[in-house]
């Protein structure tokens, strides 16, 4: 239903909420790296990041550094891809 209806901070939140999810299902990824990824496949700039999660750009651009390391890609796209085909998001 968040997803319907455009509510991506919220899918995100309700996600790194839920039970049961290991380092294996998250890639390695914190459930504030996930949410960082999970917007950023939305579309949402650095900027836009910062706000609705209250961090700093700075903060998210380092979020951001670490998700491109442990996930192995070189940019938001090949992330966002990463995310769909390993049904991250």
């Amino acid at each position: 239903m968040f997803a319907q209806l455009g509510a991506a901070p919220d899918l995100a939140r309700v996600d790194s909420l839920a039970p049961g999810v290991d380092a294996r299902s998250s890639h390695g990824l914190s459930p504030r790296e996930l949410e960082v990824l999970r917007l950023v496949a939305g579309g949402a700039t650095n900027k836009a990041i910062a706000a609705s999660l209250f961090l700093s750009e700075r903060t998210v651009e380092r979020h951001l550094s670490n998700i491109f390391t442990k996930l192995r890609v070189p940019s938001r796209t090949a992330a966002t891809a990463y995310a769909y085909e390993h049904r991250l998001i």
